[in-house]
């Protein structure tokens, strides 16, 4: 059996950050990090959009608000420190009528509380920046910008290996069972002995911490968005981030325009319900892990309760039609021929049973574990601040 001080389940962004965290905090431990996966970054992370998120969205004081700007700071010096390639390109959140100003609003007064540069702007001035946008105003967050998520995985992943610790891919976690003075991990390759176990896990994370003997505060729900490509030609239509007015009672920021790092333009995505925690496609089922969807009270309320924009969502999934008729909305000019299929990803949603979607990071801890149990975006502009965290969590039983 291997014996080791820290053992961290997930190689996505969070895990891998919280590991590195670990290994300048507590140099002389020992830790592992478990992959089910042959390599790094191969779901949530690996699929976002690579976004360096400002925290202008998000309500002051809360985890996702202090956690994303520490986090945004932490990651651009990481990147320049190890020379991996990012931008701060600005960003644009588009007010299309005077209905959306009042929420416009909102944001902007919660970037100013949360020391986020932003910029209320007219007309004239958003078409300096985004020509081919529509809007009656908007705010211009400079600060915003875009990195590759999986190239800084890769070298969290080789800095945690150089300094003698392990990441052990093709490796499931089975079971937790707390002793006197340790935990036993089952994992699909065989037992490991800890002190301490971080669950970093996404979309499995309520699983890891229901099979470690715990109670989840919120069970795990997929949804996926799926997302279009603009074609070379037309990729000047977006300079760099143009984002709408999001529904403040809906919980996904709609469809949007995001510029990546290698100069390709995405756009979406939707949000509608996966049929399986890793359904990338309509087709992929996982007939347990739906019935676990459908069956869950909180879900349940939650259908209930957005169930005409869940229609409008599906029916955007399905008509490529009614996507670009949503992304006309914020560029005019985009026509269906602009557009080439692009991979989707999936969100891991934690979700009340009251029916009520987990808005901050939720984070669960008892006296060996810690649980990233909601964590979604901006998680990955976060992970080196949550790292912190999870060092701190954990430093005062180590």
């Amino acid at each position: 059996m291997n014996h080791v001080d820290i053992t961290l389940v997930g190689g996505g962004i969070v895990g891998l950050a919280s590991a590195y965290r670990l290994t300048q905090t507590y140099p002389k431990k020992t830790i592992l990090v478990l992959e089910k996966e042959e390599k790094v970054a191969q779901h949530q992370t690996g699929h976002n959009s690579g976004v360096l998120h400002t925290g202008i969205y998000y309500k002051p004081k809360s985890l996702k608000a202090e956690n994303c700007r520490r986090g945004k700071i932490a990651i651009q010096e990481f990147c320049h420190q190890e020379e991996i390639d990012y931008e701060i390109c600005g960003k644009v959140i588009v007010a299309l009528n005077n209905q959306e100003i009042p929420a416009m609003e909102k944001i902007y007064q919660r970037g100013q509380k949360n020391g986020v540069q932003c910029y209320k702007i007219d007309h004239d001035q958003l078409k300096e920046i985004e020509p081919h946008t529509a809007g009656i105003a908007g705010i211009h967050v400079p600060e915003a910008g875009i990195v590759n998520y999986r190239q800084v995985c890769q070298k969290l992943a080789e800095k945690i290996v150089t300094k003698g610790n392990t990441i052990r891919y093709q490796t499931k976690v089975l079971k937790v069972t707390e002793a006197t003075d340790h935990l036993t991990v089952e994992t699909t390759q065989g037992p490991i002995q800890t002190k301490h176990l971080v669950n970093c896990a996404g979309l499995y994370s309520d699983h890891v911490l229901r099979n470690s003997g715990a109670k989840p505060k919120a069970q795990i729900v997929p949804f996926r968005g799926e997302y279009y490509e603009l074609k070379p030609e037309a990729r000047h239509l977006c300079k760099n981030l143009i984002y709408p007015v999001p529904n403040p009672q809906f919980p996904f920021l709609g469809v949007h325009f995001t510029r990546m790092i290698d100069g390709s333009v995405e756009c979406g995505p939707n949000a509608v319900f996966a049929f399986a925690r890793e359904g990338y496609t309509m087709s992929t089922i996982h007939l347990g892990e739906l019935w676990e969807s459908i069956t869950y009270s909180g879900f349940q309320k939650i259908a209930w309760k957005y169930w005409r924009t869940g229609i409008g969502e599906i029916w955007r999934s399905f008509s490529k039609a009614a996507f670009v008729k949503a992304l006309q909305r914020l560029v005019p000019e985009i026509q269906s021929n602009d557009l080439i299929p692009a991979p989707a990803g999936v969100r891991a949603q934690a979700i009340t049973p009251k029916g009520e979607m987990v808005d901050d990071f939720l984070i669960q801890a008892d006296r060996r574990i810690v649980h990233i149990l909601n964590a979604p975006s901006p998680a990955a502009t976060s992970a080196l601040n949550i790292g912190t965290l999870v060092a701190q969590e954990l430093g005062e039983q180590l």
